[in-house]
């Protein structure tokens, strides 16, 4: 698979709104792997797959991950907005028979993040967080970090998503709490 042929897989399963979404991240992702000298072809399929399960029932990501040896249950006591990474990247997984850690990991990551993420999965993780159609106030400070420091963009946009979750009483999974402290200790 290529990154035209994900962009393609991904069409077939979203709405036109869900798709240029996917396809901004692309870009964005695609742009960063030069700047960082990361693996295009890895990174451009990951984003162009990132939310491939965003759009399908509920019940049936459940299904997908009760179903999976690879994915923790604990899932499921969380948002139901966390499903579609980590249920995304095993059907990915299954239907496409990609095994390439990286592309899996970053699907799998890019709502929570994670401690050790690869360079792949931290630049999925950014793209998602600041592609251009994305407009709330912290992202024009996360946009800026990007051009200048992988580590400190994550580490500044995860703080941000913790606090914003904290405001809204909303659980965070422990992932997102792991990746910021381990970017803070750097």
């Amino acid at each position: 698979m290529n990154v035209e042929m994900a962009l393609a897989e991904s069409k077939k399963v979203l709405s036109s709104k869900r798709q240029a979404h996917v396809e901004r991240v692309t870009e964005e992702a695609l742009q960063l792997a030069k700047l960082y000298h990361a693996d295009q072809e890895q990174v451009g399929i990951a984003a162009a797959l990132h939310d491939y399960a965003k759009e399908f029932d509920k019940a049936f990501l459940t299904k997908t991950i009760e179903s999976s040896v690879h994915l923790p249950k604990d899932l499921l006591l969380f948002n139901e907005e966390l499903l579609h990474g980590p249920a995304g990247a095993e059907l990915i997984r299954r239907k496409f028979n990609i095994e390439e850690k990286n592309i899996l990991h970053s699907i799998r990551y890019h709502t929570t993040g994670r401690a050790r993420m690869s360079l792949e999965e931290k630049i999925v993780f950014l793209a998602d967080y600041i592609e251009p159609g994305r407009d709330f106030p912290a992202v024009y400070k996360v946009r800026e970090l990007a051009t200048e420091d992988l580590n400190e963009a994550c580490r500044y946009s995860l703080r941000e998503t913790i606090q914003f979750l904290m405001s809204k009483n909303q659980l965070i999974y422990p992932d997102t709490f792991h990746a910021y402290n381990e970017l803070t200790k750097k």
